[in-house]
């Protein structure tokens, strides 16, 4: 069988009620050709058996790539499904982030080799996710104007946050405007060739806390490597569910100092392993 377009990869950790929302969010892709990765950082068995069932009857081609639970190893898993992919392209979602309609279709057409696409995300509120449902995923409510008039009314109460996210525009003139800044990559909504991840080795798996692994390390060694971070806001569109801020420990930072100070864009610390720590 032929290769998929796109293979897209989400990180996940026990919060079956938000994927069961994100993969709504893929069925209604107006591109069909890409195969779906759960990248598991060690959920529980619960979850792992409603993923099971979930799988039998989706539409969606899904591979689920779990390991045990030894503590925050979301740049291990996701090398490992990385090493899964059958995409050229690899789109990257956190397992919190609903897609909009055309999120695999737009990350196709403005990547290729040497562009790294940095997508954003509106941090919808509790009460919008609270009422959401896999079938209202599907019709789309996501995307009607009653709910992003109520977003609105959220925002104003500072419930939803970055607002501007949630708007998915067409017009040329616009997309412009929008993405006239240059930004730095967000790991919720990214994507890159796999070539070109391949090339600085993938994740630097020494990043055991949620800070700065998959977001300014890797911004910093592609653009090393001569990648393009090219932003689409309000054309890579993603609706981030809410819920309680996890800490962000510190521990990371004098690593990624140390990288900033190496400026080496291949780590031996990644998909292909050439030195223990």
């Amino acid at each position: 069988m032929a290769s998929p377009k796109a293979s897209v990869i989400i990180s996940v950790y026990n919060r079956f009620d938000f994927l069961q929302l994100v993969l709504a969010g893929l069925e209604t892709q107006t591109e069909k050709d890409f195969e779906v990765i759960i990248s598991d950082d060690g959920s529980n068995e619960a979850f792992v058996a409603q993923l099971t069932a979930l799988r039998q009857s989706s539409p969606l081609k899904i591979t689920h790539n779990w390991h045990p639970d030894a503590g925050f190893l979301k740049n291990r898993i996701l090398n490992a499904s990385i090493r899964l992919a059958q995409g050229q392209q690899l789109l990257f979602l956190d397992g919190d982030c609903i897609p909009h309609p055309a999120f695999v279709a737009e990350h196709l057409a403005h990547g290729g080799l040497g562009r790294c696409l940095a997508g954003r995300r509106i941090d919808i509120s509790a009460r919008l996710t609270v009422q959401l449902t896999p079938e209202l995923v599907r019709q789309g409510i996501l995307q009607s104007p009653a709910i992003m008039l109520g977003q609105l009314a959220d925002f104003l109460r500072q419930r939803t946050f970055h607002f501007m996210n949630g708007f998915y525009v067409t017009n040329p003139l616009l997309r412009r405007y929008f993405n006239r800044k240059e930004r730095g990559l967000l790991g919720a909504n990214f994507s890159v060739m796999k070539s070109d991840f391949e090339a600085i080795n993938g994740f630097d798996e020494r990043y055991t806390a949620p800070t700065f692994g998959e977001d300014s390390d890797i911004d910093f060694r592609l653009r090393l490597n001569g990648i393009k971070i090219v932003p689409v806001l309000n054309i890579s569109v993603a609706y981030h569910c809410h819920h309680k801020l996890l800490p962000r420990p510190e521990i990371s930072k004098a690593l990624y100092e140390q990288v900033v100070r190496d400026g080496v864009a291949f780590t031996p610390y990644g998909l292909i392993q050439k030195s223990p720590f």
